[in-house]
């Protein structure tokens, strides 16, 4: 199938459905989701949700609102408690699993409420062979729909056809919840989570101000030391930068050793499990 099929199966596929909710997360995926539903439904029969809790960056909440109000669609945030749930704060590889349960359950709670009859994630058709991806378990058991994935398309022509769209998101770098960035086997805790983030604030800053424009940053949380990767080719000037390791500390690491290297998707998916 070529890809103006596929973008034709899944604005046929969504304007089948009498009304449609999207888990959204801000990103390219489930923004193109989301355009996708407003143009095979209209607005009136789509709502955006995003699942607000500790994980979620202040920064990605505040992207999902822009482009949910560009759209003008009705969009809720209601909150989520994932750190509640033990399986999510033992932190083993099943994590998004039960991070995904809660959230899904969330939302369609929040769908039903309002009159939705169907729940929508991004997931596309590279995610579906991922290996480390629980999370799909956990919507596919409650029945949420994938239409990127069911149309086949990929992250590639995701971005290929949100950049034909006009979506301002089409080129945003992946943004995985916060809790990615903690070492399997380390607890999951609202305050880790807080550092995290506080410290990826701090760096980009430090890394602006030096005229270094980051495109992919993680600082990750191993326990016992933080990596701080980024694009591979700002490796070397970042780790010059005299006030790395204090920003990083300074954010919740005190003491921590800090080590800086170039930027890998799930990195931390090919580490041994802490016990």
């Amino acid at each position: 199938m070529n890809p103006d099929a596929r973008i034709d199966a899944l604005l046929e596929r969504l304007a089948a459905l009498p009304s449609l909710a999207v888990a959204f997360s801000g990103g390219a995926d489930s923004a193109l989701v989301l355009a996708a539903a407003v143009r095979a439904l209209g607005t009136g029969r789509v709502l955006a949700v995003t699942a607000v809790s500790d994980s979620l960056a202040a920064e990605e909440r505040d992207t999902a609102l822009r482009f949910a109000a560009s759209l003008g669609v009705s969009h809720l945030l209601p909150a989520t408690a994932e750190t509640a749930n033990p399986g999510y704060r033992a932190n083993g590889r099943d994590r998004c699993y039960f991070c995904k349960s809660e959230v899904l359950d969330v939302i369609g709670r929040v769908a039903g409420e309002h009159g939705f009859a169907h729940v929508a994630t991004g997931t596309n058709a590279d995610d579906a062979v991922d290996p480390f991806r629980p999370g799909i378990r956990a919507a596919d058991e409650r029945g949420v729909i994938a239409p990127l994935r069911d149309a086949g398309m990929t992250k590639a022509e995701v971005r290929r056809t949100a950049r034909a769209w006009g979506l301002a998101v089409w080129d945003k770098p992946a943004a995985p919840c916060l809790a990615s960035r903690i070492a399997y086997g380390v607890e999951v805790t609202p305050a880790r989570l807080h550092r995290v983030e506080t410290a990826e604030r701090a760096v980009r800053r430090l890394l602006a101000r030096a005229g270094l424009l980051v495109t992919d940053l993680r600082v990750r949380d191993l326990g016992d030391r933080v990596r701080v990767e980024l694009d591979a080719g700002l490796t070397s000037r970042a780790a010059a930068l005299a006030g790395l390791v204090p920003a990083v500390r300074e954010a919740g690491f005190p003491g921590a050793e800090v080590e800086v290297s170039a930027f890998r998707s799930g990195a931390l998916n090919i580490e041994p499990l802490r016990p």
